[in-house]
């Protein structure tokens, strides 16, 4: 796992909706908006997943995910990958539940998607473009 630098972490916490993407076990690939996302920590991501079929479906067969984030005021942007574990009920899925409940008691609140951040690049155009940042 790597940490968020700061400038991440901030570019994250004002993209809404956030892009993300994940693939079948056959490289299919599918990209969704998820409305919630936090940051449990420097190395750690929450998703809530509500209404996720396809992503579902793609999550149980490869649990890797991108998270794609920009900031129109710093003009910056970061693709962040991680490996995910699916929680569909315990200690997890019960906070995301009581989170996402407290937003919109309507949602169905399915799963706890968690990411455990392993590499995240420069997705912004320019020379940097596709470099590792952490």
């Amino acid at each position: 796992m790597v940490k968020m630098p700061i400038e991440v972490r901030e570019t994250l916490e004002k993209q809404k909706p956030v892009p993300i993407a994940t693939a079948s076990k056959d490289g299919v690939p599918n990209v969704v908006f998820v409305g919630l996302l936090k940051i449990i920590d420097d190395e750690t991501l929450l998703i809530a997943d509500n209404f996720f079929y396809k992503t579902a479906h793609n999550l149980d067969e490869n649990p890797q995910i991108s998270v794609l984030c920009y900031s129109s005021e710093t003009k910056k942007s970061f693709q962040i990958k991680g490996r995910v574990e699916v929680h569909k009920s315990g200690a997890v899925h019960d906070e995301m539940a009581s989170w996402v409940h407290g937003i919109n008691p309507k949602l169905p609140a399915k799963a706890a998607i968690v990411v455990k951040v392993e590499a995240i690049y420069n997705a912004m155009w320019g020379p940097a473009a596709g470099k590792q940042v952490a």
